[in-house]
């Protein structure tokens, strides 16, 4: 149902987009916005891992470099059947961390130096156990496809105000007011569907992660620590980025509001506590190794 619904999603951040073309140019610009979406999709598709790793100074670790924090993803990957990915980690305060890439054989996941310093090992599995099930589920696909878009619809947006303070493109089937609409009414709607995927993405890799790591406590342990850090730590980053938000597993920024479409993340409450309805009991530590 989840995967079902991403689709819908994606589908009127698409169509979002067409129609904004339309709106202001008619056929022509419905052409056009074809062709925008398609090269951009493109472009994001084999780039987008690289772009956001550099966004971020992320340095590539391994066996050697980081071998407790390399050590944790090798295992978890053995226990998720997946392709190993390359490993980041981020030197920013914040606990936080995220994954990224166009399939499983071209993955990398990332965490802040402020995670590895505040989880233990069994909270640090828990978390990289939710980036590993965002890869196998594909999400950093679907969720840098959609920033894509959104950021394109923003793009529109602006030119359609430009476009109708002038009395608005004579091949708009609305003229002025055409433009007017996706100007006043596209990043709205836009924002509405990616931030909507977003959180449904979420749920379903904290589910998986849970299971991929063995211990659906782990996380959410994790997850209370991560929240707290994120609310007292700023990430200097992600505020410059903000379109970056949603890729983190828990808001990098310092906006927090309550489940709903407005928020890039579910509200942490409802998080742990399906993870707890999963293991069955409260929050508890167990063994990892």
């Amino acid at each position: 149902m989840n995967t079902f619904r991403t689709g819908l999603l994606l589908a009127a951040m698409t169509a979002l987009f067409l129609a904004a073309g339309w709106l202001m140019g008619g056929q022509g610009g419905l052409v056009i916005a074809f062709v925008i979406a398609a090269a951009m999709n493109f472009f994001a598709y084999w780039n987008a891992d690289k772009i956001v790793l550099s966004m971020y100074r992320a340095k590539q670790v391994d066996r050697n470099s980081a071998p407790g924090f390399y050590g944790i993803v090798e295992q978890l990957v053995r226990r998720a059947d997946l392709p190993m990915p390359k490993v980041y980690i981020i030197d920013n305060p914040q606990p936080n961390a995220f994954a990224t890439g166009r399939n499983p054989e071209n993955a990398a996941v990332a965490a802040t130096s402020g995670l590895l310093q505040m989880l233990n090992s069994e909270e640090i599995a828990g978390v990289m156990a939710h980036e590993l099930a965002h890869v196998r589920n594909r999400d950093t696909l679907t969720m840098t496809i959609t920033a894509t878009i959104a950021g394109a619809v923003g793009m529109l947006a602006n030119m359609a105000m430009f476009i109708g303070m002038f009395g608005g493109n004579r091949n708009s089937p609305l003229g002025g007011i055409g433009a007017l609409i996706v100007a006043l009414l596209a990043p709205f709607a836009a924002m509405l569907v990616q931030m909507a995927i977003s959180r449904t993405r979420e749920y379903e890799a904290d589910k998986i992660g849970a299971e991929i790591c063995g211990n659906p406590l782990w996380l959410a342990s994790a997850l209370q620590k991560l929240e707290s850090g994120a609310r007292r730590i700023d990430n200097t980053q992600a505020e410059k980025n903000p379109a970056t938000a949603h890729m983190f597993i828990v808001n990098p920024l310092h906006v927090h509001g309550v489940d709903s479409l407005f928020s890039t993340h579910p509200k942490m409450a409802n998080r742990i506590r399906k993870l707890e309805e999963m293991a069955g009991a409260p929050l508890q530590a167990g063994p990892w190794g």
